[in-house]
């Protein structure tokens, strides 16, 4: 045994998971509408979150938006840190995990060469696939990513500038003569 050996040991021992629901249970469910106004009443409560009984369930629900962070932490989280290991997630969307570029070569490949559709050949050619992953092959599939995501944010700066440049004006009033109307009329209430 030496260290080079240790470390490609311990580097394959690593679990790489991906975001499956059986990977991704929460500790404990937060409220969401399906829920019932009672049942996110005593979710509060349980979290010593006050609330007024006469608030309505959009209401209640706001609360646990401010507060849901706190306690979405997921099972496989919990248990990895009891033993003081960090899980980090990979994206939700699979263009912006590099992982999925290389799955797909990988399945092609045992789909290409699988003949005999035996469990044991299938482990085989798996095998084969996977060790035919060069570094230089994985770099190219994070390079490619890497530009998927600068694209996607060029599209979300694209989209944030055409929305905020999009206003419609219906009263043909300006928004200071809306916002001095809008003053007016609230005032007039009280």
């Amino acid at each position: 045994m030496n260290a080079a050996k240790f470390e490609h040991w311990f580097q394959a021992m690593l679990p790489k998971l991906d975001n499956a629901s059986y990977h991704s249970r929460r500790q404990e469910k937060i409220p969401v509408t399906s829920w019932k106004k009672i049942d996110i009443q005593e979710w509060l409560s349980s979290k010593q979150i006050s609330y007024e009984v006469k608030e309505t369930k959009v209401q209640l629900l706001k609360k646990v938006k401010d507060v849901k962070i706190q306690y979405q932490s997921y099972v496989v989280d919990e248990l990895a840190k009891a033993v003081g290991v960090e899980v980090l997630r990979l994206p939700y969307h699979c263009e912006l995990n590099p992982i999925e570029l290389v799955w797909a070569d990988v399945k092609g490949y045992v789909a290409r060469k699988n003949t005999t559709f035996k469990m044991a050949d299938v482990k085989k050619l798996l095998q084969e696939a996977l060790g035919n992953i060069s570094a230089e092959k994985w770099q190219n599939c994070i390079s490619h990513v890497k530009k998927e995501e600068s694209k996607l944010a060029r599209l979300d700066d694209n989209v944030d500038k055409t929305v905020d440049s999009f206003v419609i004006n219906v009263t043909g009033e300006t928004s200071s003569e809306s916002s001095y109307c809008d003053t007016e009329e609230s005032d007039s209430d009280f």
